[in-house]
């Protein structure tokens, strides 16, 4: 299990505990954290659960596929530490993980 800080916009932070094998996305939706829609549920075929991961998480989180990277063109003010989180798989290696959200998803 992870500890996961989901950071909204405005500063509003939410940290939860994330079963292993679930997706960062899936963490914040079964915590009713705000700001990630997830509209496709999670199958990496839409953009609204776009993050921005922490700098010092960017290694353990790994770089996103050749899908991800083209589902991030219909994202939002997309940062070299973007990613979907519907693609993060949680692991103890993510305990401490900060994602910040963007102004909205869409």
């Amino acid at each position: 299990m992870a500890r996961i800080t989901y950071i909204e916009h405005d500063g509003r932070e939410h940290v939860v505990e994330v079963k292993n094998g679930l997706s960062v996305m899936e963490g914040a939706i079964r915590n009713n954290v705000p700001g990630i829609d997830a509209d496709c549920g999670g199958a990496c075929a839409c953009a609204t659960c776009h993050v921005y991961v922490d700098e010092a998480f960017q290694a353990e989180t790994g770089r996103a596929s050749a899908m991800e990277e083209s589902m991030l063109d219909f994202a939002e003010n997309v940062q070299p530490n973007s990613r979907l989180s519907c693609q993060i798989r949680v692991s103890d290696d993510l305990d401490g993980l900060i994602v910040r959200l963007p102004e909205n998803q869409h």
